[in-house]
């Protein structure tokens, strides 16, 4: 039998008649850091030709509306194995292009980003990836009895070991759910995963659309999402406290001035799955 906590936390205000002076508390603030949000995904089915890298900054914690998209930077991903580079475009809104990527299975590929007179740069390779047998809908198979939930299949390749993450992002919302597995008690045979709302959101209704993305990552880039989505928290009470969390990408000019974010290539499979009413 699976038991559940909920915990509430009650907030108490206390009213004083006395006057309320303001202090004014200094808040400690670091230099600007280079954000890199580079993800060359090779959509199955697809050329994989068009490629987007996200390049920003740091801001204050306060400070949300400073404009912090990065402009002006060159940035290039090189194929390793013949050296074949391909060029990213400035679209002067923080985001680079390309539309001349060739993807290839088992392939190293060099992230090179010239920001500021520094180079920053990391490696991965292009990681090929199974495919979902099966995407359908449950009611009640969950952790909310009454839930709507989204389930994906697929077959984990023998005699290799495989790190997975996936993606699923209603249609109209901002932010995805990552999901990280490994196949570790797995190899070899069918892996099941379900997903469905947690108790703070609205559930899943009949026309609801999911999109969902199956990767196979590096071990590293699994760990890096372990961590990512262990510091989020998502309501969890014993999550653990947050500390800086760092990519694969380097500063090779300036090693104090390293970047955050990640350089991840790998193949990927998606599906839609569209909510009936049960």
């Amino acid at each position: 039998m699976k038991k559940y906590i909920y915990i509430s936390l009650i907030s108490v205000l206390s009213v004083f008649t006395a006057c309320t002076d303001v202090i004014d508390v200094d808040v400690p603030t670091a230099d600007p850091r280079l954000v890199i949000e580079a993800s060359i995904d090779w959509e199955k089915g697809t050329l994989g030709h068009e490629q987007t890298i996200k390049l920003s900054t740091t801001t204050p914690y306060f400070e949300t509306d400073t404009p912090n998209a990065v402009t002006g930077a060159q940035v290039s991903v090189t194929r390793l194995s013949n050296n074949q580079v391909f060029e990213f475009s400035d679209n002067n809104d923080g985001t680079y292009t390309t539309t001349v990527f060739e993807p290839a299975l088992n392939e190293e590929y060099t992230l090179n980003v010239i920001y500021e007179n520094e180079t920053f740069t990391a490696t991965e390779t292009l990681r090929p990836t199974t495919s979902f047998t099966n995407v359908s809908q449950s009611l009640g198979g969950g952790f909310f009895p009454d839930e709507l939930e989204v389930n994906v299949y697929w077959n984990d390749p023998a005699d290799e070991t495989n790190f997975y993450i996936l993606k699923f992002l209603q249609q109209g919302e901002r932010f995805p759910r990552l999901v990280d597995i490994s196949d570790e008690f797995l190899n070899g045979n069918e892996i099941h995963i379900f997903y469905e709302k947690n108790d703070t959101d609205e559930g899943f209704e009949p026309g609801d659309v999911v999109d969902i993305n199956l990767y196979n990552v590096s071990e590293r880039y699994y760990n890096y999402i372990q961590l990512l989505n262990s510091q989020s928290g998502s309501g969890n009470p014993f999550a653990p406290t947050p500390v800086e969390l760092r990519g694969n990408c380097i500063n090779i000019t300036n090693a104090d001035n390293y970047p955050y974010g990640y350089f991840r290539v790998t193949q990927t499979d998606k599906a839609s799955y569209t909510f009936v009413e049960e």
